[in-house]
């Protein structure tokens, strides 16, 4: 959809790189061949688009125009088990049915230039879902008369697109409007909460014989669950900095791969795992199609994962390659580190680049906002790494005057009679906490929702990123895996 009052400045183009090693790749290291059968995965959670469920209607006021459509919460399916519940930070596009999403950072996505992006945080930890005691959040913002969980989300909604998109939007409702108006005059800087699981760096490479890392855990979960993959070769381990095997870590831990004296060249990976509650505040965006942005508002246990991989030979160069969105560059950037004695040549959207034994370099690829991208990188001995993914990092339009009417939130999520009757709240935990402006939980389980996590509100919309921050490494010539 469109609105009236926009950003500044279109938003510059670029979103995640593609979410698991894309294409097939090949390289040759002191001469022998290193197979690539890891798949990293992207880290984090991914999910799927159940629809539009809790909401009600708002209008939007563009160019002497007013178009209604529906506000409020959307459910997501998390792969690997586990819901959430999203509002849209992305006015001007439809969601698409069924779409995959994954969890990316604010600089991923659409909030990257944002200034109010801490705004719609605090939005976010201050209402509903999150405080779901609704005659508490009623009586806090002094409204005049009883709130549902449809009017909740409807007015929640509004102040996020005022903030996410600079709109001229108001919810239809005068209690949701008056909810929407409280938010919007009080909401303050809230800082973007960390990623749900992210190993970093994604990708090590070196000369067996030798200690690769450190790998650094991030993650908000207790306790995270580490495997080698399977048929790694029997001399390498994952181990932690004292050469103790690992199997679980916590976060700020940190990862090694001990790669065996004589072990042939070669690469594998290790793969994290955590149920945990998904950070609120943390962004979605599509990871293989164009579909609106969306920002977590509450979450059930889900599944995250992320992967890393490692690269070692007992000469020559010693590649490992990784890509990520920089929606502030408007490009890709392609990180290619070498830990070999030996330079390692590679050409990279038509120029060619030498990284130096025990260096990294990193290129920024301009992409097209909006556009399918596919970007390969090519070297010596048939070395071959692609990246693809359709990049989005703007809310505004570049020039409609309407806005878009396919298809709005509510054909995805269904009528909004009676949307809401099935995902009322109560919580009598959330009683003081809304009272005193803290938050509330907002898992799936005390906002009354079966197995729905609710995702964005709104309008159509629709800004993606393709994958974001997965690590590509260098691969001997072979099938493809998929990029997701």
């Amino acid at each position: 959809m469109f609105t009236a009052r926009r950003r500044g400045a279109a938003r510059l183009a670029v979103a995640m790189v593609a979410s698991g090693l894309l294409a097939a790749g090949s390289i040759a290291v002191a001469g022998s061949a290193i197979a690539d059968d890891a798949t990293p995965t992207a880290p984090g959670a991914t999910a799927k688009l159940d629809g539009l469920k809790i909401f009600g209607q708002a209008e939007i006021h563009e160019n002497g125009k007013t178009e209604k459509v529906g506000a409020g919460l959307f459910e997501m399916s998390v792969d690997g088990g586990g819901t959430i519940r999203t509002y849209c930070i992305d006015l001007h596009n439809p969601t698409q049915n069924n779409a995959a999403y994954k969890e990316v950072s604010w600089d991923e996505s659409s909030l990257h230039d944002n200034r109010d992006a801490g705004k719609i945080n605090w939005i976010l930890q201050n209402s509903y879902p999150q405080v779901n005691d609704l005659a508490a959040l009623r009586k806090r913002a002094a409204l005049s008369g009883p709130l549902t969980d449809k009017l909740a989300a409807a007015g929640t909604q509004v102040a996020i697109w005022r903030f996410s998109d600079k709109a001229d939007v108001t919810a239809v409702d005068p209690v949701a409007e008056e909810l929407a108006d409280w938010l919007e005059e009080n909401a303050l800087d809230r800082k973007e909460p960390a990623a749900s699981l992210v190993l970093d760096p994604p990708a090590v490479s070196g000369k067996a014989g030798d200690v690769l890392g450190p790998i650094k855990v991030h993650t908000n979960a207790s306790t995270v669950q580490v495997s080698p993959a399977p048929g790694n070769p029997s001399g390498v381990k994952v181990t932690d900095k004292n050469g103790v095997v690992v199997t679980s870590a916590e976060d700020g831990d940190e990862l090694y791969f001990d790669v065996a004296a004589g072990t042939p060249d070669g690469m594998t990976s290790l793969s994290a795992v955590a149920n945990t509650k998904l950070p609120v505040g943390r962004a979605f965006t599509g990871a293989n199609s164009t579909t609106q942005v969306q920002i977590l508002a509450g979450s059930s246990d889900s599944s995250v994962s992320a992967t890393a991989t490692a690269t070692w030979a007992a000469k020559g160069p010693i590649p490992a390659v990784s890509a990520q969105v920089n929606c502030a560059k408007g490009g890709l950037d392609v990180t290619a580190a070498n830990e070999g004695d030996q330079p390692f040549t590679f050409e990279l959207n038509g120029a060619p680049h030498t990284v130096e034994a025990g260096k990294s370099e990193t290129v920024t690829v301009p992409v097209a906002e909006d556009q399918h991208y596919k970007v390969t990188i090519t070297g010596p001995e048939g070395f071959e790494k692609t990246f693809e993914g359709v990049l989005d990092c703007q809310t505004a339009g570049n020039g409609g005057d309407t806005p878009s009417s396919s298809p709005s939130p509510a054909t995805a999520g269904g009528s909004s009679e009676g949307a809401g009757d099935t995902g009322s709240t109560t919580g009598s935990d959330a009683a003081g906490s809304a009272a005193t402006g803290s938050t509330t939980g907002g898992d799936l389980a005390e906002t009354g929702s079966s197995s729905a996590t609710p995702v964005i509100a709104g309008i159509a919309i629709a800004l993606v990123v393709i994958g974001g921050g997965a690590v590509f490494l260098l691969r001997k010539k072979k099938a493809a895996p998929s990029a997701e």
